[in-house]
């Protein structure tokens, strides 16, 4: 991770003086650094040797970590949020248009690690993975303020905007590795699950979470009409009034101070939080099923203790 930090810093750089600035803004901020970690993780799980000359794992993490980090400095500007990491956002910041054609940077600088790599299949798995990421989000777009929204639909978004990149960032570690198709599938069906669970708890911290815990303001997805499950489940379960509270909220943008409050009382009283983690540990069983494949070891350990990290961050 050390190394992976190191290549990050370093590719970030440029002689234009506000790209550095606004990327170590963010980047600096710490986060999890969990997809680059998933990276490094299955390689190592998968028997690859680091050393001077065997570090394709190191750079494809932080190859991994500036496509996501692009991904956030865009929603950023689309979701008008102003805190990330519990700082300002670096739209706040630095403002929309800077925190895109960073954002854009950033992608270009993880496709110069792809093409760095020089592996076809690297770049098809990481550039695929990209593209679904877009088509999440739109997809997402296409669902807000929309209660009508299927829970499946929900699903599909979040597989989108979240669980592919997770599930990328495992499958290269296996290829780096030169597994074969047994352990590409194994590590890409951890990485899915695992990226489906951590999404819904991100979603249930939305209504559950104390503000500075969670690094951004509690109830956005609210105050931007977000289709999630604990929404989805608390207005399946409501009474007539509850739903009609529901509508104006989120499908008429018709918002009061007080309403959050009432949200979140609501979403206590339908046990919406309960469903939407109940859902999140069935996926992250699946994950960890998926790693019997390997033979026990600390590396199997330590990413079957991320997945329990991931579905109990929310207590």
């Amino acid at each position: 991770m050390q190394a992976c930090n190191r290549a990050i810093l370093e590719r970030m750089q440029s002689p234009v003086a506000l790209i550095p600035q606004l990327a170590a803004h963010l980047i600096a901020a710490g986060g999890k650094r969990l997809r680059p970690l998933l990276t490094l993780a299955s390689a190592r799980l998968c028997g690859y040797e680091a050393g001077p000359d065997h570090q394709r794992h190191v750079g494809l993490a932080a190859c991994v970590e500036f496509i996501h980090t692009a991904t956030l400095l865009h929603d950023d500007v689309v979701d008008e949020s102003t805190l990330r990491r519990g700082l300002e956002s670096a739209n706040a910041l630095f403002g929309n248009k800077a925190s895109v054609l960073v954002g854009d940077f950033l992608f270009a600088r993880s496709f110069q690690l792809m093409t760095a790599d020089g592996s076809l299949q690297v770049m098809a798995i990481l550039s695929d993975a990209s593209a679904t990421i877009a088509e999440g989000e739109v997809l997402q777009m296409t669902t807000q303020n929309d209660l009508s929204t299927p829970v499946e639909r929900y699903l599909e978004v979040i597989h989108g905007k979240t669980a592919a990149l997770f599930a990328a960032a495992c499958r290269v570690g296996a290829v780096v590795a030169g597994k074969g198709k047994k352990e590409e599938s194994a590590l890409e069906i951890f990485g899915t699950n695992l990226g489906m669970a951590f999404q819904l708890v991100d979603d249930a911290l939305d209504y559950a979470a104390d503000q500075q815990v969670l690094g951004k303001t509690v109830g956005d997805d609210l105050r931007e009409g977000k289709i999630t499950l604990p929404v989805l489940a608390a207005y399946a379960a409501g009474s007539d009034e509850d739903k009609k509270f529901w509508e104006r909220v989120i499908e008429a943008s018709d918002q009061e101070e007080s309403d959050l409050d009432h949200a979140l009382k609501l979403i206590t009283q339908t046990g919406a939080i309960k469903a939407t983690l109940d859902k999140a540990a069935e996926y992250a069983e699946a994950a960890v099923k998926a790693l019997e494949i390997f033979p026990d070891s600390e590396l199997k350990d330590l990413l079957a203790r991320t997945v329990l990290y991931t579905v109990h961050r929310a207590h």
